[in-house]
């Protein structure tokens, strides 16, 4: 799903039917569609070139790893069911992670198979903070473990995002300084760009320029008429080690922005927000967040891939008012997920 240019022979995920059965039966379906989609998200943003190689890899090994499912499957069916029986219903949270340096965490794509989990709180206490709040990402675990800070520039012609590994030090120039959102000015497209050097003063092979590591575009929708926030979001494609394609525009004409409204997708990957299903019974659009996000808001969304609208990528929404749950898996990272974040943020006049 994820693979450059898309991958013709990979067969979407079949959507889950409707039951009636228990919360252990389901635990147990959604394991076995998990191993599935994990695999499956890895092939979707791959390069076009990675993907052929792996192809021939994974037909020797397939018939083994059949066999070895079933019975994998078998135990884990056992296993969930009891687990399921004593499990209470409750906001679950992040599964553990460990770091050694948070720099590389925040940049480093999502493991495959784990669904990060945050929170977004905002600070709008004081003078000026209500016009230019102070944003902080952590893990949504029992040590809420804190991940980056954002703020918005004062003085700058367009909106333009600050985003720290220090909750202390928001500065441009300071060491802590790991990327930066900025908008144009209807405020409808974002660039997120990693906190290397302006192509400006780059060396001439561009090795020391920053990378672009997402586009964001908001459709206009003057006074909500076509209904609900239309969202496309675009990222570097992932190599055979999943790891991130860099892209390094020498200019803004080169960028990604430039690339998706000119469809030049070469090493690129396009997302979009899923669409919400209208509710009869409470007349408003909704989204299924599995309990994750509890308040109604336009900010609400859920990013996800054509191939695949199960698998979701990114989900943000309102569980307070100054409180948003934040949840991202492979291929996003932290600095990545957050910056959309913050860019659903920003007012838009010309989209809401």
């Amino acid at each position: 799903m994820f693979q450059i240019n898309g991958d013709k022979d990979s067969k979407s995920k079949k959507k889950a039917a409707k039951s009636e059965s228990d919360d252990s039966e389901e635990e147990v379906k959604s394991s076995r569609s998990k191993k599935k989609s994990t695999a499956a998200s890895a092939s979707m943003f791959q390069t076009a070139a990675d993907k052929d190689k792996e192809k021939k890899a994974k037909k020797k090994g397939m018939s083994k790893a059949e066999e070895s499912d079933d019975s994998e499957l078998e135990k884990e069916e056992k296993s969930k069911k009891k687990k399921a029986k004593e499990k209470k219903k409750e906001r679950s949270s992040s599964p553990e992670i460990e770091f050694d340096s948070l720099e590389k965490f925040v940049m480093q794509p999502a493991p495959q198979g784990v669904t990060v989990k945050c929170r977004v709180t905002r600070d709008q206490r004081g003078v000026d903070k209500s016009l230019y709040p102070l944003y902080y990402l952590h893990l949504d675990n029992d040590k809420k473990t804190f991940l980056l800070a954002g703020r918005k520039r004062k003085k700058s012609t367009t909106s333009n995002y600050l985003i720290s590994i220090d909750a202390t030090d928001l500065s441009r120039g300071g060491e802590n300084f790991v990327g930066k959102l900025r908008s144009n000015l209807m405020g409808t497209k974002f660039t997120v760009f990693d906190n290397a050097l302006n192509p400006e003063r780059a060396l001439p092979d561009m090795s020391n320029a920053r990378q672009e590591l997402a586009g964001i575009i908001y459709e206009t929708n003057v006074l909500g008429i076509k209904g609900p926030r239309r969202m496309t979001v675009v990222i570097p494609g992932m190599n055979k080690d999943n790891e991130r394609v860099a892209l390094r525009p020498r200019s803004d004409c080169d960028g990604l922005l430039i690339r998706h409204q000119n469809r030049r997708m070469e090493n690129l990957i396009a997302l979009r927000n899923k669409t919400p299903v209208w509710n009869e019974e409470t007349a408003s659009h909704v989204l299924n967040f599995n309990g994750r996000v509890t308040q109604a808001s336009i900010k609400n969304f859920q990013i996800v891939h054509d191939k695949d609208l199960d698998y979701i990528v990114m989900q943000f929404g309102r569980t307070a008012d100054d409180i948003f749950t934040l949840d991202y898996n492979y291929p996003l990272c932290a600095v990545q997920a957050f910056a959309i974040a913050l860019s659903s943020f920003d007012g838009k006049i010309a989209c809401e």
